[in-house]
C-alpha cells in the first residue's frame, strides 16, 4: 500500500511540475532558514561547554556604585581568588587572568617580530580549571616558574615552524625572554575568550594586594556536593559580604579613612556575585570582558524567527494545496465511487505531503551548503555543514521533514478527502465560511510576521545609522592610529615629529588612551581638603600629551588646553562636563583636586583644573558618558595623527617608512579611528544584516502563500468574473474586485503587527543609553512595503482572471 502511495504521489508531482516546484521551493527556503538559524543558535548555546567541569566553574563579577558612577565589571580585586581558596573549603580551585592585549613576539635570534593579540597572564592553575589539553609539556608545572609561557599549537607553528617549540625562548616586546614550557591545543572557537599565549602570572609586574582595584578576571571551581551535584552558587555568594567586611574594609579605611559602614551610608555599594561559566557568553553584560560577548536576546529572537518562517512555509503548503482543490476534486470523487475509504485518501495525500517535504529537505540542505560560507561571514561564525550530521542535530534533520509534512499536509488531506463524490462529479464544491476564514487567517498570520520583521529591520538600521552619524563630541574622521609604540623605545617623540613633517599630516599626539576600544584607567578624585566619600568622584584618568585635544578635535568649553608655555601644567588637569557636575564646581577653573598617585594609595597628587572639555563618548553609546580626567603623561602606547591627503596610499607608505627607519623588523600596525569606533557596533551590524536577510526570505515565502490563495480565489470566482464581464464590467474594476480582499487581509496584518513590533524593538533599544525614537513613519513605511508586495503578488492572478474570455468560463453553464 505504501509503495502504491509513493508511486501515485510521484506521478502527481511530475504531472503538476509548476505547482510542485512552488511547493518544494517554498518549503526548501523555509527549511533552509530554519537549519541555518538552528546551527547559529546551537553554536551560541555551546560556548564553554567543552570544559569537563563546566557546571561547577563560575566567574566572579563586581558591581560597584561610587562617586557618581554605577559600574559593573567582569573583573575583581587580585587577592579575591586566593583568599576564597584559603578561607572557604567549598572552593576547590581558582584561577586569575590578567589581559595583556597585544604584544610583539619573536623567536630568539630573529630580528622581525610578529604582532600577537590577546596575550593573557594566568595563574598556573589555569589548566586545572579549564580543559585545555597539552600536546607537549606538563600542564601542572608549566607556569609555576617566572618567565615561562604556554603557547598554542598554531602559535608554535607560526614562530618555530616544524621545530620542537618546547624549551625554546620567545622574546616579548624586544626586551623580555620567556621559555616555552608547554604547547596546548588551539582553544575551541566556542570559548568566551581565546588566546594563543598564557604567560605566567609570576612575571606580571602588578602591585599585588589591591582590594580596591578591579583588574583581574577571577574564576572558581566549586566542589561537588555529596550527591555529586554542583554546589549551590547562591548559597556560596552569601559569603561575599563577610569577605568585603574583612578585607576590603580595612584597605578602604587605610586609604581614605572611611569605614565600610560609612561607605554604604554615603549611598555607595560594592558587591561580588557569581555567573556560571556557560552563561558568560550570552548573559554577561559587564564591562571589561576578555572578548565581545553574544546576547541571549538574539538567540530568542532568531529561534522565534526560525519557527515563524517554518510555520509560514507550512501555511503556504496548505494554501497552495487547497488552491488546487478543484483540480483534485474529481479524482477524489472517482476514488470514492470506486470504493476508496477516507482514511486511504488521507494516507495518499499525507504521503504526497511527506514526499514533497523530503524533496524540499534535500533541496534545503543544498541551499544551506551554498549559503553557509556567506552566513558564516555575516555572523562571524565558523559553522561547518558536517554539524548537521552531529549526534544532536541528525535526529532532528531526519524527523523534521516528516513532522513538517504531517503538519503541512494534515489540513489539505482532511479537507480534500471530505469531498462528497456526487457533488464533486457534478462540479459543485462548497467552501464553508470556516474554511475560507481559516485560510484568510493563515495569510494574516504570514504577513503579520513579515511586517514585524520589516519594522524590526527598519529600526535596527535606523539605530545603526544614528550611531554612525551622531556627534560623539570629537572628530574621529581622518585620524590614523599607529599601535605598539613601545617598539620604537625612547624614540616615540622622534617618530611623532618625523611624521608631522610629512605633507598631509595636520597634527599628532602620543597617548595610551583613546575614545575607541582600548585600555582604561580609573581613579578616585576629591576636592582639595576633602576625604569624605560623599565628595569623591570615580572617573577615567587618562595620560595624554599637549596635542591630544587638538588632534582628536575635542572641544573646550572653559579654560584652556595644556600648553608648554606653562610649566605648572605638569600638575594641571582637564575635566569633562560630567566630572565638573559631580564635583559640584560652579566655576571649576583654578580649583584643586587630589587623587591617588599609586595603586596602593600610599601617595597622593594634587591637580589644578586648567580647562573643561565638552562631554564626548569614549565608550559605546549603550552607556552614559562618565566622568573623565586628562592629565599630562609621557607614557604612550599609540600615536594618533590627523591626516588630510588626496593620495592616502602614498602618505601611508611614507609613514610606514618613518616607522621602519626607527623600528626595523617591527610590524607596522595601524587603524583609522572611525573603523575602531565602528567595531564597537559590529555585533549590531551583523544582526541587522541577518535580520534583513531573513525578513526578505520570510516575505518571499509569504508571497508564495498569497500567490496560492490568489489562485484559489480566482479559480473559485471564474464564472462570477465571466458574468460580470458579459454585463459590462471593465478589466480594472475586476482587478480591483479581486485585489480588495487581499488588501484587507494585509491591512489587518499591519494593524496586529505594529504593537508587537513596537514592544519588541522598544525592549531592544533599552540596551542603548543613546537611541532613536520609534516614529510613526517606520510603521507606515513597513505597511506600504507590505501592501506593495502583496499587490505585486496578486496582480498576476487578478489580471489573468480579468482578461479571461467569458465564453470560456461560462460554456459549462
Amino acid at each position: 500500500m505504501l509503495t502504491n502511495y509513493i508511486k501515485i504521489a510521484w506521478r502527481n508531482l511530475r504531472k503538476q511540475q509548476g505547482f510542485a516546484f512552488i511547493n518544494i521551493f517554498g518549503l526548501a527556503i523555509g527549511l533552509a532558514c530554519c537549519m541555518l538559524i538552528m546551527l547559529y543558535v546551537l553554536d551560541e548555546l555551546s560556548f564553554d561547554r567543552y570544559n569537563a567541569n563546566a557546571d561547577r566553574i563560575y566567574r566572579i563579577q563586581s558591581d560597584i556604585k561610587f562617586g557618581g558612577n554605577d559600574m559593573h565589571f567582569a573583573t575583581t580585586p587580585d587577592p579575591l581568588g586566593p583568599t576564597l581558596k584559603k578561607d572557604y573549603p567549598q572552593v576547590e580551585q581558582f584561577v586569575r587572568l590578567h589581559q595583556r592585549g597585544t604584544w610583539l613576539v619573536k623567536k630568539t635570534g630573529e630580528t622581525t617580530n610578529l604582532r600577537e593579540g590577546d596575550v593573557v597572564f594566568a595563574d598556573s592553575t589555569v589548566f586545572d580549571v579549564f580543559t585545555l589539553p597539552f600536546v607537549a609539556g606538563d600542564a601542572k608545572r608549566a607556569l609555576t616558574q617566572p618567565n615561562t609561557v604556554v603557547i598554542s599549537k598554531s602559535a608554535a607553528k607560526r614562530h618555530f615552524g616544524n621545530q620542537n617549540a618546547l624549551g625554546q625562548t620567545l622574546v616579548f616586546a624586544n626586551t623580555e625572554n620567556y621559555r616555552v614550557t608547554g604547547i596546548m591545543r588551539d582553544m575551541p572557537r566556542n570559548a568566551h575568550f581565546r588566546t594563543d599565549f598564557f604567560v605566567t602570572m609570576l612575571s606580571d609586574k602588578y602591585p599585588w594586594g589591591q582590594w580596591l582595584s578591579n583588574n583581574h578576571h577571577t574564576y572558581i571551581r566549586l566542589k561537588a556536593g555529596r550527591s555529586g551535584a554542583p554546589a549551590d552558587p547562591a548559597v556560596f555568594s552569601q559569603n561575599f559580604g563577610a569577605v568585603i567586611e574583612k578585607y576590603v574594609g580595612p584597605q578602604l579605611l587605610q586609604m581614605v579613612g572611611t569605614t565600610m559602614e560609612q561607605f554604604r551610608k554615603s549611598n555607595n555599594q560594592m558587591n561580588f556575585w557569581l555567573i556560571p561559566l556557560t552563561d558568560i557568553h550570552l548573559r554577561s553584560k559587564q564591562q571589561i570582558e576578555l572578548a565581545p560577548n553574544g546576547d541571549i536576546q538574539y538567540v530568542y529572537i532568531f529561534s522565534a524567527v526560525a519557527l515563524f518562517i517554518l510555520i509560514i512555509a507550512c501555511i503556504n503548503f496548505m494554501n497552495l494545496a487547497t488552491a488546487r482543490s478543484s483540480n483534485r476534486a474529481k479524482e477524489v470523487g472517482v476514488r470514492k465511487v470506486m470504493g476508496s475509504e477516507r482514511q486511504q485518501l488521507v494516507g495518499q495525500f499525507m504521503t504526497e505531503s511527506i514526499l514533497t517535504t523530503v524533496l524540499a529537505m534535500a533541496l534545503a540542505i543544498g541551499i544551506v551548503a551554498v549559503a553557509l560560507p556567506g552566513f558564516n561571514s555575516i555572523a562571524a561564525k565558523e559553522i561547518s555543514l558536517l554539524q548537521l550530521v552531529s549526534p544532536s542535530l541528525l535526529p532532528i534533520i531526519i524527523i523534521l521533514p516528516i513532522v513538517v509534512g504531517l503538519l503541512a499536509g494534515s489540513y489539505p488531506a482532511f479537507f480534500l478527502s471530505s469531498f462528497q463524490p456526487i457533488s464533486v462529479l457534478k462540479g459543485r464544491i462548497n467552501m464553508s465560511f470556516r474554511t475560507v476564514s481559516l485560510r484568510s487567517g493563515l495569510v494574516v498570520f504570514q504577513f503579520m510576521m513579515s511586517v514585524v520583521l520589516i519594522i524590526g529591520t527598519i529600526i535596527v538600521y535606523r539605530q545603526l545609522t544614528y550611531i554612525q552619524t551622531t556627534s560623539v563630541g570629537f572628530n574621529r574622521d581622518h585620524v590614523l592610529t599607529v599601535n605598539d609604540l613601545y617598539a620604537v623605545g625612547k624614540q616615540a617623540e622622534t617618530f611623532k615629529q618625523e611624521v608631522l613633517r610629512l605633507p598631509g599630516v595636520v597634527s599628532g599626539s602620543l597617548s595610551g588612551y583613546l575614545p575607541t576600544p582600548s585600555d582604561r584607567n580609573d581613579n578616585v578624585f576629591f576636592p582639595e581638603g576633602q576625604t569624605n566619600m560623599n565628595k569623591g568622584v570615580s572617573m577615567q584618568n587618562w595620560g595624554v600629551d599637549y596635542d591630544y585635544v587638538k588632534t582628536l578635535g575635542i572641544q573646550l568649553v572653559a579654560g584652556r588646553n595644556f600648553s608648554q608655555q606653562f610649566g605648572s601644567d605638569s600638575s594641571g588637569i582637564l575635566l569633562n562636563e560630567v566630572a565638573v557636575k559631580i564635583l559640584g564646581f560652579k566655576d571649576p577653573i583654578g580649583k584643586r583636586i587630589w587623587g591617588f598617585n599609586d595603586a596602593e594609595g600610599k601617595t597622593r597628587k594634587t591637580y589644578t583644573v586648567v580647562g573643561v572639555v565638552k562631554n564626548f563618548h569614549y565608550e559605546s553609546l549603550r552607556r552614559n558618558i562618565g566622568a573623565l580626567a586628562l592629565v599630562l603623561s609621557a607614557n604612550a602606547g599609540a600615536a594618533s595623527f590627523r591626516v588630510i591627503s588626496t593620495n592616502l596610499p602614498v602618505l601611508m607608505q611614507q609613514i610606514e617608512a618613518k616607522w621602519k627607519a626607527l623600528a626595523p623588523g617591527q610590524p607596522f600596525s595601524f587603524k583609522f579611528m572611525d573603523d575602531s569606533f565602528d567595531e564597537m557596533y559590529r555585533a549590531e551590524q551583523r544582526i541587522g544584516t541577518i535580520a534583513l536577510t531573513f525578513a526578505g526570505l520570510a516575505i518571499l515565502i509569504a508571497c508564495l502563500g498569497l500567490f496560492g490563495l490568489a489562485a484559489f480565489i480566482a479559480e473559485q470566482r471564474t464564472k462570477e468574473i465571466g458574468v460580470r464581464k458579459v454585463l459590462g464590467a471593465s478589466v480594472p474594476s475586476l482587478i480591483g474586485l479581486l485585489s480588495r480582499d487581499f488588501l484587507k487581509l494585509v491591512l489587518i496584518a499591519i494593524v496586529i503587527a505594529s504593537p508587537i513590533a513596537w514592544y519588541a524593538m522598544n525592549n531592544w533599544l533599552k540596551d542603548f543609553a543613546y537611541k532613536i525614537d520609534i516614529e510613526w513613519w517606520m510603521f507606515a513605511l513597513a505597511g506600504l512595503l507590505a501592501v506593495g508586495i502583496a499587490l505585486l503578488t496578486v496582480s498576476f492572478q487578478s489580471v489573468k482572471a480579468a482578461l479571461m474570455n467569458p465564453v470560456k468560463s461560462l460554456r459549462s453553464e
